[in-house]
């Protein structure tokens, strides 16, 4: 795979060549964007293409999927990091990207539940994620504000469904605001597992939509434990709603991508930090 990230400083240079990566899939090459602009912040295209190891035409593709998803901006002649996230990227985008570190994070997550537990899924597609492995558990009480998660257990005999009503926010198909705040604070939780598409040291977990603070700070006050399910890709970046300060959680779960660095500091605040690794297994 070539030098490690560390090895690199300053601009890409011809006297620090890196390492051609013409058999990595779409999803690894932006992984690489990604985790160079946390370190330099903005890339040419040029250097795009010495970096991936590819034509100008498939760098360009992959910042456009990138831009797509809110995690980098497009600029004359190449890319920038986008630290600030200015609104959520819809559902169906959120879906296809970053699907092997949801699945390690989420088989990771599952392994906190077991059966008799009353337990909050958040929206959003990490925690989604969780459903398949939660199967085969017996007695649960699973408490949702995402239609898509609450969907996947209408079925499951063992499972007592209490989905969280409140205003319906349809791109990320999940409900929100104050009524959904109420209705978790009528419950008493084992466990709330939360999503975040922003979240860092300095600013904490925050959202672009300030309807979702409720319902995710009141899942915190009825949990006994609080974990917190967000990929590498969304470290770094904030947003004008601050949630909650990273101090207030039990537990953050994300995957190998994430910087040991930064591992330790969180550490540092009294959180626990788990990164997920491994191939997806069939629940």
């Amino acid at each position: 795979m070539g030098q490690p990230l560390d090895a690199f400083s300053g601009r890409l240079t011809r006297e620090a060549p890196l390492a051609k990566t013409t058999s990595l899939i779409p999803e690894q090459r932006r992984q690489q964007i990604l985790q160079h602009l946390r370190t330099q912040g903005v890339l040419s295209y040029r250097e795009l293409t010495e970096l991936l190891g590819v034509s100008h035409m498939t760098a360009r593709r992959d910042v456009a999927a990138l831009a797509d998803e809110g995690k980098v901006q497009v600029t004359q002649g190449g890319v920038i990091a986008v630290t600030k996230l200015l609104q959520e990227p819809r559902r169906s985008v959120k879906e296809a990207a970053d699907l092997p570190a949801k699945a390690a994070i989420a088989r990771h997550a599952a392994e906190l539940v077991s059966d008799s537990m009353t337990v909050y899924l958040d929206a959003g597609t990490t925690v989604q994620a969780m459903s398949p492995y939660l199967q085969d558990r017996r007695d649960l009480t699973i408490v949702s504000n995402d239609l898509a998660t609450a969907s996947a257990f209408l079925d499951h005999p063992g499972v007592d469904l209490i989905v969280v009503g409140g205003r319906v926010d349809r791109d990320n198909k999940s409900m929100i605001g104050r009524l959904a705040a109420l209705t978790l604070a009528e419950l008493s939780l084992d466990v709330a597992f939360l999503s975040s598409s922003s979240w860092d040291i300095r600013h904490g977990v925050t959202t672009p939509v300030e309807a979702k603070i409720d319902p995710k700070r009141a899942a915190m006050a009825s949990a006994e434990k609080t974990v917190l399910l967000a990929d590498s890709s969304k470290f770094g970046r904030y947003a004008k709603y601050r949630v909650l300060a990273l101090e207030e959680l039990d537990l953050i779960i994300s995957d190998a991508g994430l910087d040991e660095t930064a591992a330790r500091q969180i550490q540092g605040l009294g959180v626990d930090v788990a990164r997920a690794s491994g191939a997806p297994t069939t629940p």
